[in-house]
Order: structure tokens, then sequence, then C-alpha cells
């Protein structure tokens, strides 16, 4: 079983991106399932339906997202829906709209995706992450693989997170930053790690919005209107190979520099 996760998609521009070089790495590596994290999927933040089901017919199969999944109000009554590929964090408290794990059918077995996100540095009422999977492990049956997106802050509490969950799911990937980590490897219980996948967005830019906004944002301290760059884009996913027995084999990491 091959797992392709792509990074927080951002944007039209990260939208366009993604299905330009998507075909291509798919097959490249014999993927069989792709997920991406798609809380950027509107004009910056938040989500939208239509861009969701855009990116489903692109060849995307599942999207976790992270605390923007409620900057577009209206998106919510859409994640109680059982038919939209989508899951928000599962640490918010019970009354949130939607779900936070799901199993879903893949051609090489049933696979468990957790969406779980961090305490450290994010302004949300949430309970423990730690806590929030261990109570998912328990009560989730009938799957053969297991898929855990950590929407974090702080790397110390991704690895931590990683290394409590080692040997009990298939893999453990860190998002949020938008910046790539080179620490992908497979722990020695057989999950699989990293503790940022990184983004899809223009190169030329801070964490994806026009780099003279944010200047201003630390040179002023004052509020500004972000705004998505442009030009050409990263691409950060990873490739998750699985055994038959829900342990990985490895993880690698894709990234490519695509001209818009």
């Amino acid at each position: 079983m091959k797992i392709l996760f792509i990074g927080d998609i951002v944007a039209r521009i990260g939208c366009d991106t993604t299905k330009k070089v998507l075909p291509q790495i798919k097959s490249e590596y014999g993927v069989d399932f792709t997920i991406a994290n798609g809380e950027h999927l509107s004009d910056r933040v938040g989500v939208r339906v239509e861009t969701v089901e855009e990116m489903h017919q692109a060849g995307i199969d599942f999207f976790t997202t992270g605390n923007h999944v409620w900057r577009k109000k209206q998106f919510a009554e859409h994640l109680e829906k059982i038919q939209m590929p989508v899951i928000r964090p599962a640490n918010y408290p019970a009354g949130a709209p939607g779900e936070g794990y799901r199993i879903v059918e893949t051609p090489k077995g049933r696979l468990l995706i957790i969406n779980v996100l961090g305490k450290e540095n994010i302004n949300a009422n949430l309970t423990s992450p730690f806590e929030k999977v261990d109570q998912i492990l328990a009560e989730a049956k009938g799957y053969k693989y297991s898929f855990v997106d950590f929407h974090a802050e702080m790397s110390s509490e991704k690895v931590a997170l990683g290394r409590y969950l080692d040997g009990r799911v298939s893999a453990v990937v860190g998002t949020h930053i938008h910046v790539p980590t080179a620490d992908a490897r497979v722990l020695k219980g057989g999950t699989a790690v990293v503790t940022d996948v990184g983004f899809v967005g223009p190169i030329e830019s801070i964490l994806g919005v026009k780099e003279e906004i944010i200047f201003d944002v630390f040179l002023t301290g004052l509020p500004q209107t972000f705004e998505v760059a442009e030009g050409p884009c990263v691409f950060n996913a990873v490739v998750i190979d699985l055994e038959d027995s829900g342990k990985a084999k490895s993880i690698e990491r894709v990234d490519r520099i695509i001209e818009m």
C-alpha cells in the first residue's frame, strides 16, 4: 500500500500546481491512495466545497484539515455529510461539526485516517491530542492501515506524538508550519514519521503570503490583510510504503519546483 500525502495546499495557485504535477507523481511512485491537508482550499484560509470537489476530481482521495477549517463558516454544515471526503481535528469538543477520524476503503484495504491538532501555541479549545488518538485507537475497528495528520505548531510536540504512537499506527505526519523538515524516517516500531511535510504554494513568499505584507507585520506590529503571492511554486509531499501488516517499509520526501 502506497500513500501519497500532500502538505497544506494554499489557495488557487496551490490547487493549480497540484493538478499540474499530481498525475505524474502518482504514476511514478505507484500511489494507491492520496491524502492532502486542505484547510487552505479557498482564497487563502478555510475550505470551500467547490474546491474540495474540484481537487477530489483531480485525484486527491481524502482531505485532512487544521485550525483554519472553521474560517469559512458555511463549510461547517458540509462536514456533517458522510460523502464529503474531509475530516476536522478530532480533539475539538464533542459538539463541533464533522468527524475527527474516518475509516475509508482503498484498493489495498481499509484505512483509518485520524486528524488531530496540537495544543502548544494554538489558540483553540482542545483536549489532549495524545489522549484523543488513544481513544480513537481503542474504539476504531476493522481497518488494515492507519494514518495520522498532526497539525501542530511545535516540532517537539509533533516528534513526541510520532514516538508515542510508534508501533501502533502506520504513519504520523506533521503539518501546519508550511516549512518541510528533513527528518522523514521509519521508527523502530514500524511507524513512518516526518515533523512537517511542508506545503504547496509560491516559493517567493513567506508561508504563501506576499513577503512585503509580512515585513509590515513585523516592522509595525499592526494587523495586515494577507494576500497570496504568485510565481513558481513548491510542491511538498511524502510517499509512505506500507506492508500488509500495516507497518511502514519506507517514507520518502517528494519535493518539486513547478513553474506556473
